[in-house]
């Protein structure tokens, strides 16, 4: 068996719902670009949990985020380990973290990884839209020397006309527009709206950032293979 291939299995084993390989190098800063290669690994939210969302986010929805995002840690945390013991270099990148509070965003893009792994396709909502399970997911990824199997990339959005997560953001913040690779977030999706709104009308259930409609909304997310 390829070491990629037990990474995988172990991955699976550990709890994930799905993992792909991508190449990334052209993504990162110069002082990490030898860690060229990304492991993401994506968990299944909960479809119960997801589909009780209605005209706002539950207490449910909040404590099971925040559990998935624990459990990507936990599981990038030995995949690192791992690819350690093999002799590689690897480095988790956590599930959910901010170090650009202005932009939200993190050190690297779980999504672009995703991308470029054949995952699936960024969203009208600036969600990553699997093939397997729509935006119902959470991410987390490992950048690593270990050379990986590339994916073939998405390079353009499966969305088409649908418009249903622009109907139902409360906050406006969903602008319409397709993805494409390269293309800046703020032509999709005004994060400052976005979490204005959620400060608003939801703060009192959860100091969150994200509602969770949009995704619990999607079409995509509705039809996967049960």
């Amino acid at each position: 068996m390829e070491r990629w291939e037990e990474l995988k299995n172990k991955i699976i084993e550990w709890g994930g719902s799905d993992v792909g390989f991508s190449r990334v190098e052209d993504f990162l800063p110069e002082s990490h670009k030898h860690l060229k290669w990304a492991v993401t690994v994506v968990f299944h939210l909960s479809d119960q949990i997801m589909d009780d969302i209605s005209d706002g986010p539950t207490l449910a929805y909040f404590h099971h985020y925040q559990t998935a995002n624990a459990l990507l840690d936990h599981i990038a945390l030995r995949a690192s380990s791992l690819i350690q013991e093999w002799g590689y270099r690897a480095m988790p990148v956590p599930a959910s973290q901010i170090i650009d509070s202005k932009e939200s965003i993190g050190f690297f893009q779980h999504k672009t990884a995703a991308t470029r792994a054949g995952l699936g396709w960024i969203g009208k909502s600036a969600l990553l839209v699997t093939k397997k399970f729509g935006p119902r997911v959470r991410l987390a990824t490992i950048l690593t020397d270990m050379p990986l199997p590339e994916g073939t990339p998405v390079e353009e959005s499966g969305c088409g006309s649908c418009m249903v997560c622009v109907k139902s953001c409360p906050a406006g913040a969903i602008k319409g527009e397709n993805w494409f690779p390269g293309i800046e977030r703020s032509r999709l999706f005004d994060h400052e709206a976005c979490s204005a709104c959620m400060k608003e009308k939801f703060g009192h259930i959860s100091p969150g950032k994200v509602c969770g409609i949009c995704a619990s909304r999607c079409p995509r997310g509705r039809i996967h293979k049960r």
